[in-house]
């Protein structure tokens, strides 16, 4: 059974946070520009000592261009209050004129997390922090004089919102357990998996989980973006490799064709090899046209 929500088919790049690369991180950043893409996200592990500040980091991204948008891939939350995480991406919204998205996660890597002085969580803690975070973000985005939550994990107290997002900001959700699917279909924006821990043949299921929570909440399926986060290599020998999607243009055309139309994601994220500028833009070049191409023929 194929699965294709219809929705607009979208390409990014996911350029390293690494300190000791930042040359070449600007230069996948400039060659997405360059290249018409549409979407910068970059990861957000705080403890990683050899990464900038991710939030730094977006709104130099944004500062330095001007049609790509940007978000957090995704936005580590246990070392993050929701709260100033609603006020920072509010603030970089407004500065670059609705460029600006936000990703979610629940958080992972719990040792390195409680070492930074974050809390450590259950599996099922971490998911109701996560479900309290997208409410108290609502609320400080909301037009309410002032605004109260009183949760488990966070509160707010008579705090008045603002600024408000200057467009309607998606929550993107960075997560993969059953209750956590449900809940992006009944809350969130987006989905944001990648190919690495959600490989195609788990797709239909973790849709399904998805499209449940929004038929219940009354919500159509197809309002949820579905991004998926790619590494490879384009223009790799497929001999000797143990990435699938390693490999030359056509297959990348076949492949994200393939994930549009009969896995049911829409926006593509290139992890590109080797922090290359150039594979990104034989991206931007070959294989996003390509796909644009075959998914508007399958569709007819």
């Amino acid at each position: 059974m194929n699965i294709d929500y219809g929705r607009e088919i979208d390409f990014g790049v996911f350029p390293s946070p690494e300190a000791a690369k930042l040359e070449r991180t600007w230069a996948v950043i400039e060659a997405a520009e360059r290249g018409g893409l549409d979407f910068v996200g970059i990861q957000d592990h705080p403890y990683q000592r050899r990464h900038l500040d991710t939030w730094a980091l977006m709104a130099t991204v944004l500062a330095r261009t001007e049609r790509l948008r940007v978000f957090p891939d995704v936005a580590n939350l246990p070392l993050r209050p929701p709260a100033l995480i609603a006020k920072n991406a509010a603030s970089l919204d407004v500065l670059s004129g609705g460029r600006f998205e936000l990703g979610l996660g629940a958080g992972g890597f719990w040792e390195a997390i409680e070492a930074m002085g974050g809390p450590r969580r259950s599996p099922r803690q971490a998911a109701d922090a996560l479900l309290e975070a997208i409410e108290v973000i609502r609320l400080l985005w909301s037009e309410q004089r002032s605004v109260r939550f009183d949760g488990e994990h966070y509160r707010l107290a008579g705090v008045k919102p603002g600024p408000s997002p200057v467009h309607d900001m998606g929550i993107w959700l960075g997560v993969l357990g059953p209750r956590l699917l449900r809940e992006v279909g009944r809350v969130a924006d987006g989905w944001v998996p990648s190919h690495a821990f959600a490989g195609p043949q788990k797709l239909p299921g973790m849709h399904e989980r998805i499209d449940e929570g929004a038929e219940r909440a009354g919500r159509d399926p197809a309002s949820i973006r579905r991004v998926y986060n790619l590494w490879g290599t384009i223009g790799k020998p497929e001999s000797g490799s143990d990435n699938p999607l390693d490999g030359p243009v056509e297959k990348w055309v076949e492949r994200l064709t393939e994930f549009a139309v009969e896995y049911g994601m829409d926006t593509f994220v290139l992890g590109p090899a080797e922090e290359s500028a150039r594979q990104v833009e034989i991206f931007a070049a070959e294989v996003v046209p390509a796909v644009r191409e075959a998914v508007r023929r399958a569709r007819q």
